[in-house]
């Protein structure tokens, strides 16, 4: 009877496994139950052998665990399809070519809607041909990926105001984007309506300065200043959009001051709401000397006003009085 084991069968677990060693003969040279811990060193400790396990959640974190110790790694399986492409044997060719066909249709596919979102600057063979390779800056323009190269203020002045839409693809195949500028009809002025309450401020102008080149870091310090703005006002009914104030170069502090010109010019005060202060709050200056001047003048009329002396009004139930019994 052998000692040594040729084959090692592992059932796995999650925290208690168990390990049967069996010789070339077939005969049990083992038959282990192992804790988390316990099972790595104990692999370690055996001769090179083959080690089967099933084709199981953490097979392949344990396979290439064990596979790293020299021993060889087969999974058995239940179906023709589940362990395709599994690191441990060849790949067959008949499941490389199944694999290679279904990435070949999902180039394919990427090309299509590559090409739908560009409309007319480039088409599906075109970006085919980019052969998924990476473009960066005039060579991207040229390949028709991109429109053209800018710093970020003239992208960000040159982009559409207002929020990109998406529509729904034909295919079903998800969103897609919405046709270029200039393969879009035009579209009809919106009809003018009155504005709701509380009103909101009118739309605001780009700045007329000289444009100044800021650092991308700049831009986006700046932006996030904006944003903050537009959802401090939104807390007052006053929607803005941030990415048309960035986009037209407006400063947060001409935001600002914009809004705080219309909400004084218009008087309306209706979108402040006053929380009232938590339980135990200690009072604010103000609240407290106009507390203490409120005690001080009732102190005042009570010492200048002396109540009258309370008067004892008998109560004529007490006043009577039964006869005594003799």
């Amino acid at each position: 009877m052998s000692t040594r084991p040729s084959i090692i069968g592992l059932d796995l677990a999650k925290n208690v496994f168990q390990a049967h060693g069996a010789g070339p003969d077939g005969s049990a040279v083992f038959r282990r139950k192992l804790s988390r811990a316990q099972l790595l060193k104990f692999m370690a400790a055996q001769p090179p052998c083959v080690v089967v396990m099933e084709a199981y959640a953490s097979s392949h974190h344990w396979g290439r665990a064990i596979g790293n110790l020299g021993h060889e790694v087969r999974l058995i399986h239940a179906g023709a399809r589940k362990v395709d492409a599994n690191p441990y044997q060849p790949l067959p060719e008949a499941i490389r070519a199944r694999i290679a066909g279904e990435l070949e249709d999902l180039r394919q596919l990427f090309a299509e809607t590559v090409a739908e979102g560009r409309g007319q600057r480039l088409d599906t063979l075109r970006a085919l041909g980019t052969e998924a390779a990476v473009f960066r800056g005039e060579a991207a323009a040229f390949a028709g990926l991109a429109d053209e190269v800018a710093d970020p203020v003239t992208a960000f002045a040159a982009a559409p105001r207002g929020t990109t839409t998406f529509k729904s693809n034909p295919k079903g195949e998800g969103p897609m984007m919405p046709p270029p500028e200039d393969d879009a009809q035009p579209a009809a002025a919106p009809a003018a309506a009155t504005p709701p309450e509380p009103a909101v401020p009118a739309a605001i102008a780009p700045p007329q300065t000289t444009a100044v080149v800021m650092s991308p870091e700049a831009i986006r310090a700046e932006a996030s200043k904006v944003a903050q703005v537009c959802a401090q006002v939104a807390r007052l009914g006053i929607q803005i959009d941030a990415a048309d104030a960035v986009a037209n170069g407006v400063k947060p502090e001409a935001l600002r001051a914009k809004v705080l010109a219309d909400l004084a010019a218009s008087s309306d005060a209706a979108g402040i709401i006053a929380t009232a202060p938590a339980a135990g709050a200690k009072d604010s200056p103000v609240v407290a000397a106009a507390k203490k001047s409120a005690a001080a003048s009732r102190g005042y009329r009570s010492r200048s006003r002396p109540r009258p002396p309370n008067r004892v009004v008998p109560n004529p139930s007490i006043l009577e009085t039964e006869p005594c019994p003799s």
